[in-house]
């Protein structure tokens, strides 16, 4: 089994590389979670207050053999006067011949915390399937017995939980992923480190400029064991109520980590990213990232679409926007 994931290794070197998480697996993470916190906190669920659900679709490194290509479903819904939160994600993330496919329901149960603030403390639980297809491996030696052939899927239980306060212009998280389930993984290293622990924490605020105009900037750091920690610096300009332009940049320090080649080990990349209201239910986005690391030769970048729809009409006086 080891034979058989230093081929991978070498294989989707490149790919692993293109998606920030270079010398440790990481989950998915995309540029536009700033608009779906469930995405990384399941305490958020229920913040926006209104039945939505939203699908995003990633594909990293276009067009290159094996790159990553991620797609997700999540609806985030809210009852009891605010109070509760719930919500479900589904995911399917692609990278060569493996392939990370799971599900999780979300629940959250929000505080008042003041007149404008609430606390959700959340928690998600589901199962995640691995999956390595051997028949896509191009091995040097391929009567190596150690190599598979066909499909090896592993099944586990997954939870997570986190934190999400808010008032009406600040926000803070913080978020634990992958908490059960490794034991069921250390026999065979089907999921590589994709199911390791997880630490997110992120923070935000939301700056009126002028009656048209609001600036909201925002970091996300996440640490994974083994691998350098990860941060995005976001600035977003919203105007109108309506057109969400800004950009994300990212990059990591070696903070618990070995020191690893620089050349190798930072993920530097920049991240242009819109989002529009099309009408008052259905929200569009999009973001383009491009790599400012030892890759930035390459012109395969990445491109990130986001749809999403609120089950009930949006109005702009609503009592508590909501801008994260």
């Amino acid at each position: 089994m080891k034979t058989t994931f230093k081929i991978i290794g070498m294989t989707l070197l490149v790919a692993v590389l293109a998606t920030g998480g270079s010398f440790g697996q990481q989950l998915p993470q995309f540029s536009q979670y700033i608009f779906n916190g469930l995405h990384v906190n399941p305490g958020y669920a229920g913040y926006k207050g209104e039945p939505y659900i939203q699908s995003t679709y990633r594909s990293q490194w276009m067009d290159f053999p094996g790159a990553p290509k991620t797609f997700t479903v999540t609806a985030d819904l809210s009852a009891n006067e605010g109070t509760m939160g719930f919500g479900f994600s589904l995911l399917s993330d692609q990278l060569g011949p493996a392939r990370t496919t799971g599900g999780l329901l979300t629940y959250a149960y929000r505080i008042q915390t003041g007149e404008k603030g609430r606390l959700g403390l959340g928690v998600s639980a589901g199962v995640t399937e691995y999956m390595i297809d051997g028949d896509e491996l191009d091995p040097n030696d391929p009567d190596d017995p150690e190599i598979p052939g066909g499909r090896i899927n592993l099944f586990t239980p997954n939870l997570n939980s986190g934190l999400f306060f808010h008032t009406d212009r600040f926000y803070a998280g913080f978020s634990v992923y992958n908490m059960i389930g490794k034991k069921a993984l250390e026999k065979e290293d089907v999921a590589l480190a994709y199911h390791d622990f997880h630490f997110y924490l992120t923070a935000g605020a939301m700056f009126e400029l002028s009656d048209n105009v609001d600036f909201k900037p925002s970091f996300l750091v996440k640490q994974v064991k083994g691998a350098p920690t990860n941060y995005d610096l976001n600035g977003m300009f919203l105007f109108f109520d309506r057109l969400w332009l800004g950009a994300s940049y990212r990059s990591n320090v070696n903070i618990w980590a070995e020191e690893l080649d620089q050349n190798l080990s930072k993920r530097n990349a920049v991240a242009a990213i819109i989002e529009l209201f099309a009408t008052d239910r259905l929200r569009i986005g999009y973001a383009y990232d491009k790599n400012l690391n030892v890759l930035t030769d390459y012109k395969h970048n990445s491109h990130e679409l986001s749809v999403g729809f609120y089950m009930i009409p949006r109005t702009a006086t609503m009592k508590n926007q909501r801008w994260f």
